[in-house]
């Protein structure tokens, strides 16, 4: 990613925003029969990033709130990116890229979800 918009080295939101990248890109490329799928790819996509920045201005229970929403969207979005490359309407390998990338993003969000004692 590039410095343009850093978020005070906010690791998690700039894998985000990285996996987002890629995933709308490959979603940009669906041909119509299936582009109600590649809107749910750059809505989930979108979402992720959007909810860790949200998060990063909030305390308590919101932040947590948004940390599980930005989860939950990786989580949607890796399934949507699944049936396109299994389909074959997208790179598999550019898939799998974002995929890996947004696994990391939830790993990184599971640890601030999940903090050890």
């Amino acid at each position: 990613m590039t410095d343009v918009l850093t978020n005070h080295n906010f690791i998690a939101l700039d894998k985000a925003l990285d996996a987002a990248g890629a995933a709308i890109t490959l979603a940009m490329r669906v041909p119509a029969p299936l582009k109600s799928i590649a809107d749910q790819v750059i809505r989930s996509a979108s979402s992720v990033p959007a909810n860790l920045a949200e998060s990063h201005g909030r305390c308590g229970r919101d932040r947590l709130h948004f940390w599980r929403i930005a989860y939950a969207s990786a989580k949607e979005v890796d399934s949507h990116l699944r049936l396109l490359a299994h389909a074959g309407v997208v790179n598999g390998v550019e898939a799998e890229k974002a995929m890996e990338t947004f696994d990391e993003v939830r790993a990184m969000t599971w640890r601030l979800l999940n903090p050890r004692p």
